[in-house]
């Protein structure tokens, strides 16, 4: 048998048994890109006296200290959490949908937070820092609504979820863009840099603004998985298993808004780590949710980290975006699965 079921309290898990030896293998590689990260840019720093570093040693070097602690390590965190936010979203998205090119950034969930944060931005650049999740959350919860609502014809459907996501994205794109044609060149100024998907200046109240969020709804993506089988199969297999179809599908919207926002929120338009990871994950562990979520969350947090890493490096002192690097390789990932998929 491949798979191993965990049963408590009338709770059945139904996990691949590559998931533990795959957690721990993608634990070691965040910890291996956290350390690369932390590491390398214009002040360059050694494996060993990172260790020292974060375990409090002395390093005969003070300025290790306020390197790590104020200028990498959040960014590096907050690239890790946010990977680790979108990754489980595009999953979630993706076996609600029962399509493997669903994304948040594809259906316009991303879009939805994006136009609320830009707003905030630049129509209210004094708001406190935590008024921006709030804000991203709010404008993706409403842009799902307003999908599920028009897609739905006695009963949603995955497909029309989909489309009339890609027409509600490329509307809150352009209200977007006309937002930063007429706004105030430093607060249009921050927000295009917001926009482009990064985690540069990234600091520890960006950490704990977002870690609640992660908190929160990580434990009911991870609850809600045997549901996301279910629903999975379709509506029809769904219900005569027992499931709650719409009630259960409208919590995994719930989730998956939140988590993409949140993502948003924190380092802007972050594309194609919800369309990667979980494609990743499949090829890795199966298609089997409980042991999915997880296994995608840990390979988006990898790959937003390494994308931050290739930003600062590959061009130095130039920086990129870890935006513009996971754009760089999602498009064509993309544009491949759109091919492979274009006859199912």
């Amino acid at each position: 048998m491949n798979f191993v079921v965990i049963r408590s309290q009338g709770i059945s898990l139904r996990i691949n048994r590559r998931v533990p030896f795959m957690v721990l293998c993608l634990a070691l590689a965040i910890l291996v890109a956290m350390t690369m990260n932390l590491g390398r840019g214009e002040y360059p720093i050694s494996p060993g006296d990172i260790v020292k570093t974060l375990l409090g040693l002395d390093t005969g070097n003070p300025d290790h200290a306020f390197v790590i602690y104020n200028l990498r390590l959040p960014r590096t965190l907050v690239a890790l959490m946010v990977g680790v936010a979108l990754a489980i979203s595009g999953t979630i998205f993706q076996g609600l949908t029962r399509n493997p090119l669903a994304d948040p950034s594809i259906i316009g969930i991303n879009a939805g937070a994006s136009l609320a944060a830009v707003s905030v931005i630049v129509l209210f650049p004094l708001a406190p820092i935590y008024t921006l999740p709030l804000s991203a959350f709010t404008g993706a919860l409403l842009m799902a609504i307003l999908i599920y609502s028009l897609a739905w014809n006695n009963g949603s459907s995955p497909i029309l979820l989909i489309l009339i996501g890609i027409g509600l994205s490329a509307i809150a794109t352009a209200i977007t863009s006309l937002m930063i044609t007429f706004g105030e060149i430093y607060n249009v100024s921050n927000a295009l840099v917001w926009l482009a998907g990064s985690v540069y200046g990234r600091t520890s109240e960006q950490v704990f603004s977002l870690l609640p969020w992660l908190l929160v709804f990580i434990p009911m993506a991870l609850t809600l998985a045997r549901h996301l089988n279910a629903l999975n199969l379709g509506d029809d297999v769904a219900k005569s298993l027992g499931s709650r179809v719409e009630w259960q599908r409208g919590l995994l919207i719930l989730v998956g808004v939140a988590l993409a926002g949140a993502g948003v929120a924190s380092a802007g338009n972050i594309a194609f780590v919800g369309l990667i990871a979980p494609h990743l994950g499949r090829q890795l562990v199966g298609t089997t949710h409980e042991g999915l979520i997880p296994i995608s969350a840990l390979l988006g947090g990898v790959i937003v980290v390494m994308a931050d890493f290739l930003g600062r490096t590959l061009f130095a002192p130039i920086e990129l975006p870890c935006g513009v690097v996971t754009a760089a390789i999602g498009a064509p990932y993309f544009l491949y699965l759109l091919i492979r998929n274009r006859k199912k």
